[in-house]
Parts: C-alpha cells; sequence; structure tokens
C-alpha cells in the first residue's frame, strides 16, 4: 500500500500551518516555495481540507491559509482520509459487496486487522505531535 503525493504534501502544507498557528494566514505561493510543491496542486490538496474546516482560507490583502482549530485537535488520519479516501488496504474491508467471496475469504481477517491498525496509527498522530517533531517547517 502507497499514498499519493495528496497525503505527504497536505501533511507537509499543514506542518507548515501549525509552526505558524495563531500568527496569522500564510500565503498559499509561500507555502508551495517552502514545500516545492506546484502552487496550483497545493490548491487541490487543501481544498478537500478547507471543506471540511481543518484548512481555512482568508482572501484579500493579508490574506491566506491557516489551520480551522488548534494542532493538537487534528490528526493525521483525518488528513489522510480527507484528501485520500479510504485507507482499507482492499476495497472490500469497507465494501463486502464488491467481492463475491467476502463469506468464505480466509485473507479478510489480515485485512480487517491492518486496516484497523493503520487507522488506529494515523489517528494517534496529532499535528501537534508532527510539529513537535520538526523543530522548523520541513
Amino acid at each position: 500500500m502507497r499514498l499519493s503525493t495528496k497525503a505527504r504534501y497536505a501533511t507537509r502544507a499543514l506542518i507548515e500551518l501549525a509552526h505558524n498557528y495563531g500568527q496569522g494566514p500564510v500565503r498559499l505561493k509561500d507555502i508551495a516555495k517552502n514545500q516545492d510543491i506546484s502552487a496550483k496542486y497545493l490548491e487541490q490538496v487543501l481544498f478537500p481540507l478547507n471543506i471540511i474546516g481543518i484548512v481555512r482560507a482568508r482572501k484579500g490583502s493579508g490574506g491566506g491559509h491557516y489551520l480551522g482549530k488548534p494542532p493538537g485537535e487534528i490528526t493525521l488520519g483525518q488528513i489522510v482520509k480527507t484528501v485520500e479516501g479510504s485507507i482499507a488496504p482492499v476495497e472490500c474491508v469497507e465494501n463486502p459487496r464488491s467481492c463475491k467471496r467476502y463469506e468464505r475469504c480466509t485473507s479478510r481477517e489480515v485485512w480487517e486487522k491492518l486496516g484497523a491498525t493503520i487507522e488506529n496509527e494515523l489517528e494517534s498522530i496529532s499535528l501537534e505531535d508532527l510539529t513537535d517533531r520538526c523543530p522548523s517547517e520541513e
């Protein structure tokens, strides 16, 4: 299983916003430059995070992006699930109807445990935890 650039870029951008938490908005182009991410792509990555309130944007002079809630209240799981969608290792874990062998599948339990382990780990790490591990923007 491999995460796309969406999850990695979203995490990097949010770590930068967490470092600036409470100091006002950060311009998208500054985040993009600091994180070596295309501004256009970063805008697409941040869009779903804005919809659910993890990120907020302010337009106009002095505008930019900022966290919609404290870094300690945002989990890596929320970030990844918002930009990636399901984190289940196989489709049948979330959608049993996707597999006609679901009821008799001997490996299903392994995939379910793996999915739960991944989700629990991601939910146990807050943006604040990540920020504390990194003394300055990544």
